[in-house]
């Protein structure tokens, strides 16, 4: 099930994707009064998805990242992150104000001479999660979607730690939809610019996958029902810079894309 959130005429909706594939013009939106965690009702009204504006899927209190948790990503960033590969996973957090949804610009800051695209799977908390297990850590989620965990590199270096080079405004694209049905243990993900292909990894190459992440996470705070678990991102980040486009897209879900300017 593709669940959306999107605007039309001023007001904020949720609604029921609907069609094949991933073409707006083959697809319809089913409306929804109500959040769709929280016993949702159906309008009846069945409106092409073409004629909303999609937004970020979710509104998170928390997202919560991961960081080297593909072996290929973590060769190619060794000069900056360097050490081995951590037993436990590396965490850490962006802001709720860097979300953004598909379409909306990420904006490069004035001061960052480099900034580059991060393709992850996001995961979806749908009920308050402490102390998971692996085993019972799934039953948790709501849905995934494709995240942008867009890096001002430069910011990240020189801070010595992520919070600035992670955390502007605009540098956590989701969307385009929440998908409740996907096999989160072998599922593509790729990032192109430009049309150009520049990252392609899959879920399976994770050093830690969902269920250890998420159960690590929950055994020092507690995840709550909208919050967002970005799960590492494959090798191939590179730059961006204004006036390109960047799309994300994860296989079984689909696909983010975001134009890229100036600030």
């Amino acid at each position: 099930m593709r669940i959306a959130r999107f605007a039309l005429a001023g007001e904020i909706s949720y609604g029921l994707v609907h069609g094949d594939g991933e073409d707006p013009a083959d697809l319809t939106v089913a409306t929804l009064v109500g959040h769709p965690l929280f016993d949702p009702t159906p309008t009846g009204d069945v409106l092409p998805l073409s004629s909303v504006r999609l937004l970020a899927p979710v509104q998170p209190i928390n997202v919560v990242c991961i960081g080297k948790n593909y072996a290929d990503h973590v060769a190619e960033m060794k000069d900056l992150t360097g050490g081995p590969v951590s037993e436990d996973p590396v965490v850490f957090l962006k802001p709720a104000t860097s979300v953004v949804g598909p379409g909306d610009p990420v904006r490069l800051p004035r001061d960052s001479t480099r900034v580059d695209h991060e393709a992850e799977l996001a995961v979806v908390i749908g009920k308050p999660a402490r102390d998971l297990t692996p085993l019972t850590a799934l039953d948790h989620v709501w849905g995934y979607t494709c995240a942008n965990d867009v890096t001002a590199r430069d910011h990240q270096k020189s801070d010595g730690q992520w919070t600035r080079g992670k955390g502007h405004d605009t540098f956590c694209p989701l969307g385009p939809w929440l998908e409740t049905d996907f096999d989160v243990a072998d599922a593509g993900v790729q990032c192109s610019v430009d049309g150009q292909l520049r990252q392609d990894g899959n879920t399976r190459d994770l050093i830690h996958d969902v269920p250890k992440v998420l159960a690590f996470i929950t055994s020092f705070m507690t995840l709550l029902p909208g919050d967002v678990v970005l799960t590492g991102t494959p090798a191939g980040v590179g730059p961006l810079s204004a006036g390109s486009s960047v799309s994300v897209r994860v296989q079984g879900i689909g696909t983010l894309t975001n134009p890229v300017v100036s600030r």
